[in-house]
């Protein structure tokens, strides 16, 4: 990885990361949607990106948004389980022609219907275990499936917006 690549994807996890904490924190839609722009950091960083230091990324990621919501660890092990998981689901999706040297996983590089793929699995996967660790029980199953699916599409229509926006 060059110098420039790691400074624009520093630069890059630090902008989601302030984004996230100082305007998505307070942004709640109908008291049941929340917005996670912190995950699209990670689902950005470069297909050369070794597994162990995206765990890494990823842990170090989710402890800082929990720093700020004073919440316990539990996005730092959701963010933890997709930096995991990541490898593997870029095995399961590979395209047919398989992936360019050092290639940009965004809309522009890889297509809409690929990166909506890549980016859906790894959001819900997230979702699903912040939610369920923040509920800590299943007594509330429908309402957290609520939640879930609701911020799945507030922060999957919230990371494609920043993907349009960004540079290409």
């Amino acid at each position: 990885m060059t110098t420039n690549t790691l400074i624009s994807n520093l630069t890059r996890l630090i902008f989601y990361i302030g984004i996230q904490i100082v305007f998505f924190r307070s942004l709640v839609l109908f008291n049941v949607s929340f917005c996670f722009i912190y995950v699209g950091a990670i689902l950005a960083l470069p297909k050369e990106t070794s597994h162990t230091y995206l765990i890494l990324i990823s842990f170090v990621t989710g402890l800082m948004v929990d720093a700020f919501y004073n919440t316990m660890g539990m996005h730092a092990a959701a963010m933890t389980l997709i930096g995991y998981l990541r490898p593997y689901l870029l095995l399961l999706i590979t395209p047919q022609r398989g992936y360019e040297e050092k290639s940009e996983f965004s809309i522009n590089s890889m297509g809409f219907i690929w990166y909506i793929t890549y980016a859906g699995i790894l959001v819900m996967i997230h979702h699903f275990c912040l939610f369920f660790l923040e509920l800590g029980s299943f007594s509330l199953f429908f309402t957290t499936l609520l939640k879930i699916f609701s911020s799945f599409l507030f922060t999957i229509f919230m990371i494609i917006i920043f993907q349009y926006f960004s540079k290409k």
